[in-house]
């Protein structure tokens, strides 16, 4: 079965800049970096901010920042929108009640791809304070293109099967943290095709039902048992002042659905033909 991006739920990009651009993921990804994700988290929390600059694109305006902790310099991206609302209509005439535009989902994000064991698809979020503001910061490297380039320039994946199960996984996690903006440039390609997924500062909705069920098509064998392993006490705990009960409440009834799903499916089709 061939499976691409194009149906994938995706956020607005946070850094769209060209084939050559930079765009942010975990730093422990990077085959010139040689650091833990660890040593990312603390140099991002930690760092000294010597350089700053507009990003001309993106919904949310981020900012890229260059860091220097005195031995490593390197650059990150800063997202400090934290725009609330009780009625937002947009240019295609869709309307959204409640709607919440926030950095704290990018940092929610990665807690719960940690909780998931999917963390190395995302970059690593840190909360941080930069001139007067709270936001996001994220880690800096650069990628080949992203899926919406991809599709348009036609360009084949060197292997159909390693690709979709990437995708897979990505259509998975992005039902679960329920991401309202579908956009193909947050899907972000780098080196031998591994996909990064950015940017879900509109996810986390109170929606309690799944956007696109018939998206969950195959699921990691692992990742199915960390959705039936995650702990909503645990939850709380590592989106604790990113995510409200409301939030939370509303990711336990969306995993309950989609390994719900998961169980349907391998019932009709047999769990090889299901699970990877």
């Amino acid at each position: 079965m061939r499976i691409t991006g194009t149906r994938c739920p995706a956020l607005v990009v946070a850094l769209v800049l060209g084939l050559s651009s930079l765009y942010c993921v975990a730093a422990d990804q990077a085959a010139d970096s040689h650091l833990t994700k660890e040593q990312v988290k603390n140099f991002l929390l930690t760092a000294k901010v010597i350089k700053s600059r507009d990003s001309s694109t993106g919904i949310t305006h981020p900012l890229r920042l260059t860091l220097s902790d005195g031995n490593l310099t390197h650059d990150a991206s800063f997202q400090s929108v934290d725009e609330h609302k009780g009625l937002e209509e947009f240019a295609s005439g869709r309307m959204e009640m409640n709607f919440t535009d926030s950095y704290k989902y990018n940092i929610a994000a990665y807690a719960v791809a940690e909780l998931l064991g999917v963390d190395d698809m995302l970059p690593v979020y840190v909360p941080r304070k930069w001139s007067g503001r709270s936001g996001s910061l994220s880690w800096w490297l650069p990628v080949k293109m992203d899926e919406e380039q991809r599709l348009k320039k036609k360009i084949e994946v060197p292997d159909q099967d390693a690709w979709n199960k990437q995708m897979y996984r990505v259509r998975v996690f992005d039902q679960l943290v329920y991401d309202t903006d579908a956009n193909l440039t947050n899907v972000l390609i780098g080196e031998d095709w591994k996909i990064y997924r950015v940017d879900f500062t509109r996810a986390f909705r109170t929606i309690k039902t799944l956007q696109r069920p018939t998206d969950l098509v195959r699921c990691d064998r692992q990742l199915l048992a960390k959705l039936k392993a995650l702990d909503r006490a645990q939850l709380m705990a590592q989106t604790k002042g990113f995510l409200s009960k409301a939030e939370v409440d509303a990711v336990m009834a969306r995993r309950d659905k989609m390994v719900q799903h998961f169980e349907q499916l391998i019932a009709k089709q047999g769990e090889d033909q299901v699970l990877y």
